[in-house]
């Protein structure tokens, strides 16, 4: 698969099969659509192309919504790649891109500049300034710009009924169970491991500190998580706490791993960590001795889940 940073910079001279989208999550509904893409690519020989945007066309429209995403664009990157796409765009998303009207986005920038034969979309689709153009636009335009337009329907959408909104939803009332199965892989959070405070280490739970860099990156509900970790192409499970660690009056959000089988210094090292379970939510304890001997129960039920 090759990575494209902008439609203009995509030189590609074969005809192209096209969706487009912001395919946050790359949940098994997407993944149906995009499976669908590259099949009818194959058999047409054209070339598979998505078309995404960051950023997220609601962060630059709608900047009070404060929209929280289930992939930072390295991690959606990442999981397109083993998709079997030939192309992925990522187009900057700006208040001048909105303002293309319908032809122009689909005759200037699809036909003329992608190559587009086929462009496969879902019936709800909307697109141009105001987002004021609709699918039966757009085969329209197909018959006058002599491309093929594919539709999903709602009946293939329901089917599936995954949303990003809903894996949103799942992952704030820490239901992993339910995210992970939409999503159709674990849950990620990555970013790098920081010095904390060292509390860890003094009650024996040692913790790699995640910071993750990117704001809009939806983090969980607070509390426990069972976890795992590819760190030197080794497998790793632990126990991960989000929180404010209430019982030694923290008053900072963090993120910490405590990992099981580990001994390495992390720190400065970029880590993907992938949520498996909750376990329960945050607690203040009355003492730290009972914050550790909380701890050991948690190891316990983790390692019974990793080991079922």
């Amino acid at each position: 698969m090759v990575t494209v940073q902008g439609i203009s910079k995509f030189k590609n001279k074969l005809p192209t099969a096209i969706t487009i989208g912001t395919f946050d999550g790359v949940h098994i509904g997407h993944r149906q659509i995009l499976q669908r893409l590259i099949n009818n690519a194959k058999e047409a020989n054209l070339n598979s192309v998505l078309v995404t945007f960051f950023p997220h066309p609601r962060m630059v429209l709608q900047k009070e919504s404060n929209i929280k995403l289930l992939n930072t664009l390295d991690e959606k990157i990442e999981i397109l790649r083993d998709l079997g796409l030939d192309y992925i765009i990522v187009h900057p998303f700006t208040k001048e891109f909105s303002r293309l009207s319908a032809i122009e986005f689909v005759r200037d920038i699809l036909v003329n500049q992608l190559k587009a034969k086929k462009i496969i979309i879902g019936y709800d689709h909307r697109f141009g300034r105001n987002r004021n153009a609709n699918i039966n636009d757009l085969i329209t335009f197909g018959n006058t710009l002599d491309f093929e337009v594919e539709e999903i329907s709602a009946q293939e959408v329901d089917e599936v009924s995954v949303s990003s909104t809903k894996i949103r939803t799942a992952l704030e009332e820490a239901d992993i169970t339910t995210a992970n199965s939409y999503l159709g892989y674990a849950f990620m959070l990555t970013g790098t491991v920081q010095k904390g405070k060292g509390l860890g280490r003094q009650i024996a739970f040692p913790t790699a500190n995640l910071k993750i860099a990117e704001s809009y990156k939806l983090i969980p509900k607070n509390g426990v998580y069972v976890v795992r970790s590819r760190i030197d192409e080794k497998v790793y499970h632990g126990m991960m706490n989000i929180g404010f660690n209430p019982t030694v009056e923290g008053t900072e959000k963090s993120i910490e791993v405590h990992f099981f089988d580990l001994d390495q210094d992390l720190y400065d090292k970029k880590i993907k960590v992938e949520l498996l379970h909750h376990l329960r939510d945050e607690h203040k304890f009355d003492s730290v001795e009972e914050l550790k001997l909380q701890l050991l129960k948690d190891k316990q039920a983790s390692l019974a889940i990793i080991t079922n």
